[in-house]
C-alpha cells in the first residue's frame, strides 16, 4: 500500500529547510535545488509542492506568521480567559527572540524583510502580516479599555504602533546581543505599566 503523504506537512518541512538555509547563507542562496538538498528531497519532488522560488518564499513567509501565532497561543496557555493586557504582553513577548525557535523566526524575518523591499508579492505579505499584528494589538487594547485596564487618554491605534515598534527594536537589540531577554521583558513591562490605570 503506498504511503500517504500529508502535503501541508511536507510544505511546512520544506519551508523550515528554506529557513535553515537562509539563516546560514541568506535568502540569496535559496534556490529550488538548494532547498531540495537541504530538505532531503529531489528538486522534482520539491516542485510538486512549489512551482517556483517565489511561491516557495511566499509560503515560507506565511508559515513564519503561523508559527508566531502558535507562540502567542503557547504564551497564553493555561489562562482560560486572559486579561486583555496579559494578551498584549504575550503577543509582544512572542515577537522577541527569547529561545532558539523564536530566534530562528526573528532571523528569518529579517532576511525576508530585506528581500521584501525588492519583491512586491513578498512586500504585500509583509504588510498584511504587520496589519494583522497591529489590529490584534489594537483589539486587545480596546478590550483592555472596556475591562477598565487601560489608562484614560490612550490612543489605541497609535499605541499599538508604538508597542509593535518597541518589540521590533528590542528584538533587533537581542539579535545583536545588546539586549538580554530579561532586559527586553523589563522594558516591555515598564512601558505596559504606564498604560494601565
Amino acid at each position: 500500500m503506498p504511503k500517504i503523504v500529508d502535503a501541508g506537512e511536507r510544505r511546512r518541512e520544506i519551508a523550515e529547510a528554506l529557513w535553515r538555509l537562509a539563516m546560514r547563507q541568506g535568502l540569496e542562496a535559496v534556490s529550488l535545488s538548494a532547498v531540495a538538498a537541504e530538505a532531503g528531497v529531489s528538486k522534482g519532488r520539491l516542485q510538486h509542492y512549489f512551482a517556483s522560488r517565489e511561491e516557495m518564499l511566499l509560503f515560507a513567509a506565511g508559515h513564519a506568521a503561523d508559527r508566531l501565532r502558535e507562540r502567542v497561543r503557547r504564551q497564553l496557555a493555561g489562562q482560560a480567559a486572559p486579561p486583555p493586557m496579559a494578551a498584549v504582553r504575550a503577543l509582544l513577548v512572542a515577537l522577541l527572540p527569547v529561545d532558539e525557535e523564536s530566534r530562528t523566526g526573528a532571523l528569518v524575518n529579517v532576511a525576508f524583510f530585506i528581500r521584501a523591499l525588492a519583491t512586491p508579492a513578498l512586500s504585500g505579505a509583509f504588510r498584511q502580516g504587520s496589519a494583522e499584528l497591529l489590529e490584534t494589538i489594537s483589539r486587545c487594547l480596546r478590550d483592555a479599555r472596556q475591562a477598565g485596564e487601560l489608562a484614560a487618554g490612550i490612543a489605541v491605534e497609535q499605541e499599538a504602533r508604538v508597542l509593535l515598534a518597541l518589540a521590533g527594536g528590542l528584538s533587533s537589540g537581542m539579535l545583536m546581543g545588546d539586549t538580554s531577554a530579561e532586559e527586553a521583558a523589563e522594558t516591555l513591562d515598564y512601558h505596559l505599566a504606564r498604560l494601565r490605570l
